[in-house]
């Protein structure tokens, strides 16, 4: 892991709570535009989804494992997007990150940057429930044994990175059976509710996944609420 001397970079961190995934989409898009203008700090955004599958840019909608009529039953969307990987799930009880960073201020390339994300859930892992997870040499991402517990998926546009990671917190885990998760077969996916078997403090880990963050990425958060960003965009517009 590389670490940059000197003073720590901002960082904004914008808590978005459960939201849409379409809206936390277009709050993306506008701060990839902004950050590859400079005109804005690198930024965060961290949030829950409702629940939805998406399908990245070399996604097989074969994955799909069950209609659209019976995820519209459910209220599950589908949206075809542009990170990398194939299929995943979101929903409510999983904490996603979307760094929205000029990288190479931080690291020495994308494999590193891949490997300081996995790198934030292994360390808290370890710290926190003393659970020992680990990468794969094949896909990214974090794992338990045979099991994910971190999915990454990202897409870099003039240096400037988006999308980026989800953590099963209180995941529920069957709706994981409704897809093929991320194309992989003779894997699963597990949560810190299933290993711990108790619910955690959706707040509580949030602030621990920014903190562990902050650290590996060398970085200074600025906590921000929605209203916030909403601010930060119209300013920047001026």
């Amino acid at each position: 892991m590389q670490h940059f001397p000197g003073k720590k970079k901002i960082i904004n961190i914008v808590d978005l709570g459960v939201i849409d995934y379409k809206e936390a989409l277009q709050f993306q898009e506008k701060l990839l535009l902004l950050r590859k203008e400079e005109r804005i700090n690198d930024t965060m955004l961290i949030l829950e989804h409702k629940p939805v599958i998406t399908i990245g840019k070399r996604g097989n909608q074969n994955n799909i494992l069950v209609s659209e009529e019976f995820l519209v039953e459910k209220g599950v969307k589908i949206c075809s997007i542009g990170r990398g990987g194939d299929v995943t799930y979101h929903g409510p009880g999983q904490i996603v990150g979307y760094p929205i960073i000029r990288f190479q201020n931080h690291v020495s390339g994308v494999r590193e940057l891949v490997r300081n994300l996995e790198e934030i859930f292994i360390q808290l892992l370890a710290d926190l429930f003393d659970v020992k997870a680990r990468r794969d040499s094949e896909y990214p991402g974090v794992w338990i044994e045979n099991k994910k517990i971190t999915a990454i998926g990202l897409s870099i546009q003039s240096g400037v990175t988006m999308h980026g990671f989800a953590f099963n917190v209180n995941t529920d885990l069957k709706s994981f059976q409704w897809i093929l998760s991320c194309g992989i077969t003779g894997k699963g996916v597990t949560s810190i509710k299933k290993l711990t078997r108790k619910k955690q403090d959706m707040d509580v880990i949030k602030k621990h996944v920014v903190q562990y963050f902050s650290q590996i990425f060398h970085v200074d958060p600025c906590w921000k609420d929605k209203e916030k960003l909403t601010e930060m965009l119209e300013l920047a517009h001026e």
